[in-house]
């Protein structure tokens, strides 16, 4: 008896001298969520599998599941089994282990405070800290803390993880019987996490569930009548789980996407602050039109590249990206064929791939806003798709004060600015030049407009000025690298007639519950006149009812696009939208040894790869999926701009071809030059490589 009371002393001066410690650093620790935006799971990553819910969201049939299958007087006991104590001071006192109980209390004591040691000093403080937190915690934060703290299994922490992981749900929406499973898991993770697959698992797993339920019954919580109906509807078995499975496929680009926008959306969200968790991000990304874009992406490269019988097509990358003209959000990405393949950059958002005759439309829309100075000293000419051009290969160019642009690199010293082609077009209009992706008509248009407007006619139509090349005759054929996003989002403003919304990917974000500022979705802002953004419309319409667009007639409704070829076919470009969605497909070649672009030469057995070509079948059969059932909406009729000028020295019009040699700059007044025919056959010259298309 002296070695009993001497014990009980002991544990009494324990108690008076004992502190609760800080909780657990790890116990602090959540994952982040992220949705997609229809509101179902996209993701999560962190250091743990955690999202700490309040007990309000847990419905209050689950809350009973785990108090009648752990500790049936949890609302009305002390917090600690008082048998459990006179047995640990027993044990004690005769040198043998401490039993400790196992109420909720001092599951959640173990849980956030302690270690999971199994030691006499772990287990007594245990005893000691669960009184001392039942003294001075609500039942309620308790159950809370508990539920936010178990191991699950599958790698997850807390009920809300739970759910997720075996039901795809938010806890909010677990069934009592589902949430018997949960309250059984907690009792063997390791094992019942398999119950999917494993039959002896699921069997014990089952038999678990069910004396759950049958505790419940027994404790008041159920009635025998819904104890038979959760019998009836039978074990609720967890969806299909494997091990290890994270960021596969396009998420991880798509978490990338959203914590890059987040980051830069509030500074308080740090890599140190994310690392912690706790946030929960919704996206603008659209889960069905991510699975197509990767469905067509996967499509047209087994039905085009054959890597393991052919090397021109080893190392060939694709990005795309489709972006809603009315609002910017950014519905779904093509970012590589994912992290578990060991890809990390995300080529939908990537810079350092030149987007080609891609860029023309925007070298358009500055010249149609701004004009073009075609003599030197004089005052802006206006300018239309009307308006002509020189088309030849190897002209010339003059800069705004009359001077021919210098090249170190011909013999002569000038630049002699070459096409894709020989083929001699005269002067031609733009809208054509722009349909045969005619280089020389828009590089002597770009230089007569001058690098400051277009450069700021690109940044208003939301490319990044780090991400345009520096004034050179080739800056207006597409030596810029903005990324596939980008240009999906500048295109998309000629499709909403001039309103520029920057594309983004997250609408809001919490973190442990609050709501943070930052994330309003941007403000159209006019970026065109619409005057202006519609005659480009109506001018890419042409590019593929008879330019080099054609493929994707395919799609079978109203659509405008424009294809983009860089020197040496270093990539290959599509871009192209109607009225309720804007997409951009690039393909390029880069070894990973070796991170430079390579030539796409021989790619898919084809001596040249065109954007009109590969990219464009992607571009088609992606949009055909994600428009199924949005109506074929036409474009708004463009509106007249007025009379146009030619470039100098076009001639006039006789019955008797002039001849082909341009001198002098005069500028010459036009009227708007009628549009073609939609679908009118213009013949295709034979190309010559290495020239920007």
């Amino acid at each position: 008896m002296f070695c009993v009371g001497s014990a009980t002393a002991a544990i009494g001066y324990a108690y008076a001298t004992i502190s609760i410690p800080d909780p657990n650093p790890s116990t602090l620790l959540q994952n982040n969520v992220y949705y997609w935006s229809d509101g179902t799971v996209l993701a999560t990553d962190g250091s743990v599998n955690r999202e700490n819910v309040s007990l309000a969201q847990v419905p209050l049939g689950v809350q009973e599941d785990f108090i009648a299958a752990e500790n049936a007087s949890f609302y009305s006991d002390p917090g600690i089994d008082p048998q459990g104590i006179a047995r640990a001071v027993v044990h004690m006192a005769e040198g043998d282990s401490v039993q400790s109980g196992s109420t909720i209390t001092q599951q959640f004591v173990k849980n956030t405070y302690l270690d999971q040691s199994q030691t006499l000093s772990r287990k007594l403080k245990e005893l000691l800290i669960s009184s001392k937190i039942g003294a001075s915690m609500s039942k309620q934060e308790i159950l809370q803390g508990y539920l936010n703290t178990c191991f699950f299994g599958r790698q997850a922490d807390g009920i809300e993880a739970a759910a997720r992981v075996y039901y795809d749900l938010p806890v909010e929406k677990l069934t009592v019987s589902q949430g018997a499973f949960l309250a059984a898991a907690v009792n063997e993770p390791s094992l019942f996490q398999y119950a999917d697959s494993d039959p002896r698992a699921r069997a014990q797993a089952q038999a678990r569930w069910s004396w759950v339920l049958d505790r419940m019954v027994k404790t008041g919580r159920l009635t025998e009548q819904q104890r038979a109906r959760y019998a009836a509807a039978g074990f609720p078995v967890p969806r299909k789980w494997t091990a290890g499975s994270g960021l596969t496929g396009q998420t991880g680009y798509l978490v990338q996407l959203a914590r890059s926008y987040a980051q830069q959306h509030d500074p308080g969200i740090t890599d140190s602050s994310l690392s912690r968790g706790g946030y929960q991000i919704h996206t603008t990304f659209d889960r069905k039109k991510t699975a197509e874009l990767a469905k067509a992406v996967a499509k047209v490269r087994a039905e085009r590249l054959d890597p393991a019988h052919r090397t021109a097509d080893r190392n060939v990358q694709t990005g795309a990206a489709s972006v809603d003209p009315a609002t910017g959000r950014i519905l779904a990405v093509y970012g590589g064929p994912g992290y578990e393949r060991a890809h990390y950059a995300d080529n939908a958002d990537t810079s350092g791939v030149p987007v080609g005759s891609t860029f023309k439309p925007v070298v358009l829309a500055s010249a149609l806003q701004y004009g073009a100075v075609l003599k030197p000293g004089a005052s802006p000419a206006p300018i239309t798709p009307g308006s002509k051009f020189d088309g030849d290969d190897g002209i010339r160019i003059k800069d705004q004060q009359g001077d021919y642009v210098t090249d170190d690199k011909d013999p002569t010293g000038l630049l002699h600015q070459h096409n894709d082609t020989t083929h001699r077009w005269g002067y031609i209009t733009l809208r054509q030049a722009m349909e045969q992706s005619v280089n020389t008509p828009y590089v002597q248009l770009g230089e007569d407009v001058g690098h400051t407007d277009v450069a700021r006619t690109a940044t208003a139509l939301g490319l990044r000025s780090g991400s345009l090349a520096a004034p050179s005759a080739g800056f207006y054929i597409g030596t810029s690298t903005p990324s596939a996003i980008r240009m999906a989002g500048a295109y998309a403003t000629f499709a909403a007639s001039g309103m520029q919304v920057t594309p983004y990917s997250v609408t809001k974000v919490t973190h442990d519950g609050a709501i943070l500022p930052g994330f309003t979705a941007p403000t159209p802002v006019r970026a065109l006149p619409t005057a202006v953004a519609d005659n480009v419309t109506d001018v890419l319409r042409g590019v593929i009812a008879r330019g080099t667009g054609t493929k994707a007639q395919a799609l079978g409704r109203t659509a405008a696009g424009k294809t983009g070829t860089t020197d040496d076919y270093r990539s290959a470009w599509f871009i192209g939208y109607t009225r309720q969605l804007a997409t951009s497909v690039v393909l390029f070649k880069e070894d990973p040894a070796h991170p430079q672009l390579q030539s796409l030469a021989g790619v898919g057995g084809l001596q040249k790869v065109f954007g009109g070509d590969i990219p464009t079948e992607i571009w088609t059969g992606y949009m055909r999926d994600a428009l199924v059932g949005l109506p074929d909406l036409p474009f708004p009729a463009p509106t007249s701009l007025g009379p146009g000028t030619d470039e100098p020295g076009v001639p006039s019009a006789s019955p008797t071809p002039a001849p082909t040699k341009h001198v002098g700059r005069p500028g010459k007044r036009t009227t708007p030059t009628a549009t073609p025919s939609p679908g009118l056959p213009t013949t295709r010259p034979k190309c010559r490589p290495h020239k920007c298309r």
